[in-house]
């Protein structure tokens, strides 16, 4: 019996080998990212600069998110609007590069600031698009096998293209390494647009065109809808405080490993290739652990265990032990990345899926807009160390805020 390429099981079938080869483009182009803050330290930027990079795409995604949605929400089919916006963001590394490579050097810092600031804006669609044909593609029950096997390909991909850029960045000079690395990667782009544009999903139920009304009042409906889902609100809020930490740590690391380990090149792209190594183990792990044991074991294991990372790290400068740091962070973010998503998207209803998925990227915004000027402030008043183990306190403070079940909401069944 021939199945007609439109029959459900098909296009089930195809959606789910096209989301794992947009993830091999996008992982491509990813392997550039860890390099990024390395890349603009090394040029001379400051602490607050590098900061600035972090915090741009939250800036701009607190102010939009709830619009972008609220757009996004009306719109009949959300697939082309999420390769567009894929694109655009990794068309930033290719930018990048040239600005590297033909632009005098004073200006790459402020050139490199400016488009990224820039690509925050297609980054805000990306964002709300990706949970909702994640969330489409899989169904309620199918989360952790489509993520778990888009990130498995994502980390393989990122290991083998990490492996040989971070043997083979040391043999041009630099800053021209960095030119023809960011210019080469983004090319994974190409491969992402044109396979995430075959994906299908359903067509969402547009509604009627309601008549204009003051943003106030917009912004007060989506409020009273938002309030109406409990659940929704306090997982939102407990992940919030728990993403704020992650994004306190992430402009510090690469200071960190440049300015105070004193790393190579090379031993930083060990470290990122070593911790998605291990992350691969946890992709295929911590699904039979969640089917085993339950959502909020694995939530309450991987908020702990990422506890480690900041704190362990900032009590050391020698790079092997790092090493071994990273291999534990691996393992418990690969499940973090898996639960969060999960557990986030059950509080979700289908029908506000773009509204409800705003709201909670507008709260990551907002952590990854204050956080890391805030580590970067620590660090600049204190040090590098002491910024780190901040994180590690509020990543503390999150997991005990998980692991105090929730009566009113019923939050505790909610991650079981």
């Amino acid at each position: 019996m021939i199945i007609s390429p439109k029959t459900p099981d098909a296009i089930r079938k195809n959606n789910f080998k096209f989301v794992l080869i947009d993830a091999i483009g996008v992982s491509i182009s990813n392997v550039a990212a860890p390099f990024l803050p390395v890349f603009l330290t090394r040029m001379g930027a400051t602490n607050f600069q590098v900061g600035l990079l972090s915090t741009m795409p939250g800036i701009t995604g607190l102010l939009l998110a709830m619009f972008v949605g609220r757009f996004l929400q009306k719109q009949k089919n959300i697939i082309p609007w999420y390769g567009v916006s894929r694109l655009l963001v990794i068309s930033s590394y290719a930018v990048t590069g040239l600005i590297t490579l033909f632009a005098p050097n004073k200006f790459v810092i402020l050139g490199t600031l400016i488009i990224w600031a820039l690509a925050s804006i297609p980054q805000i669609a990306l964002s709300i698009a990706f949970s909702v044909v994640m969330n489409e593609v899989a169904g309620p029950e199918g989360r952790y096998q489509l993520l778990s096997r888009r990130w498995a390909v994502f980390g393989i991909t990122s290991v083998i293209f990490t492996f040989f850029i971070t043997r083979i960045i040391n043999l041009i000079a630099f800053p021209m390494n960095y030119g023809f690395m960011f210019l080469g990667l983004s090319l994974g782009g190409l491969l992402s647009y044109t396979f995430s544009r075959k994906i299908i999903i359903p067509n969402q139920e547009v509604q009627a065109e309601e008549v204009k009304q003051p943003i106030r009042e917009r912004i007060k409906q989506t409020y009273d809808t938002i309030a109406s889902s409990p659940l929704f609100v306090t997982f939102s809020l407990k992940r919030f405080v728990y993403l704020s930490a992650i994004a306190m740590s992430g402009p510090i690391l690469p200071l960190y490993f440049v300015n105070v380990v004193r790393a190579s090149d090379k031993q930083i792209g060990t470290i990122n290739m070593m911790m998605t190594l291990v992350m691969l183990l946890g992709y295929v792990l911590w699904p039979k652990i969640s089917a085993k044991k339950g959502g909020r074991f694995v939530l309450l294991m991987t908020t702990a265990g990422m506890i480690t990372y900041p704190f362990l790290t900032a009590l050391t400068t020698n790079v092997n032990l790092i090493y071994g740091f990273a291999i534990i962070a691996g393992l418990f973010q690969s499940g973090l990345d898996l639960v969060f998503f999960d557990e986030l998207m059950k509080t979700v209803p289908l029908k506000y899926s773009a509204i409800f998925v705003s709201v909670a990227q507008g709260m990551q915004y907002l952590s990854t807009m204050v956080a890391p000027l805030a580590g970067t402030f620590i660090a600049d008043q204190y040090s590098l160390s002491t910024a780190l183990l901040v994180s590690a306190m509020i990543r503390l403070l999150g997991f005990i805020l998980f692991a105090i079940p929730n009566q009113r909401s019923r939050f505790s069944r909610s991650v079981a």
